[in-house]
């Protein structure tokens, strides 16, 4: 039986704990009140945004490459975003490995729906990092295709998480901030 690293566990604990904190004090809490108009509100033309399809499906607008600049985006766009890189990592590291970008079941066009869906996502990439040990940092794990989660430890993984959430979330939060000073 192996020993475990009090140091490496006490890491694990802290990186985690960043997006903890960031999520319960600051980022859900600047959600509270999310409408359904400032959802979707494109404060420019050619945004990209969540759109129901012909089969009635969901989906973000997306083009591979991006064009040059990338289009703007809305709060259910990054929303989505949001959501969607917490559940294919959550799944990839901790579950079947079985949802591919083509597999995400994206929110719908619902304040409600895009909430739930980050809160569902923060939740079972927060539940698989519960459940590691202190082993799982330095171990290489490949993330969904296309990432380059499997050419860093996963310690970097985590971090990269955190700054994906920290990064998109503030641009919710200012996107937020606009759509109430324009008097929407």
């Amino acid at each position: 039986m192996s020993q475990r690293d009090p140091t490496s566990a006490r890491r694990l604990r802290r990186l985690s704990g960043q997006l903890t904190r960031h999520w319960e004090h600051q980022l859900r809490p600047r959600l509270s009140g999310l409408e359904d108009a400032e959802y979707l509100w494109e404060p420019t033309d050619n945004c990209w945004s969540l759109r129901a399809r012909r089969d009635g499906t969901i989906a973000p607008d997306w083009a591979f490459p991006a064009p040059e600049p990338p289009p703007f985006t809305t709060i259910a766009w990054r929303m989505a975003h949001i959501g969607q890189t917490l559940a294919q990592r959550a799944d990839f590291h901790f579950g079947d490995r079985t949802l591919t970008l083509d597999r995400v079941p994206w929110p719908g066009l619902t304040a409600a729906e895009g909430l739930a869906w980050i809160d569902r996502g923060y939740a079972d990439w927060c539940a698989g990092l519960d459940s590691a040990d202190d082993t799982l940092l330095s171990r290489y794990s490949e993330g969904p295709p296309g990432t380059l989660d499997g050419s860093y430890p996963f310690a970097d993984v985590i971090l990269h998480i955190n700054r994906e959430v920290i990064h998109h979330g503030a641009e919710v939060a200012l996107l937020r901030d606009l759509y109430r000073s324009h008097g929407q």
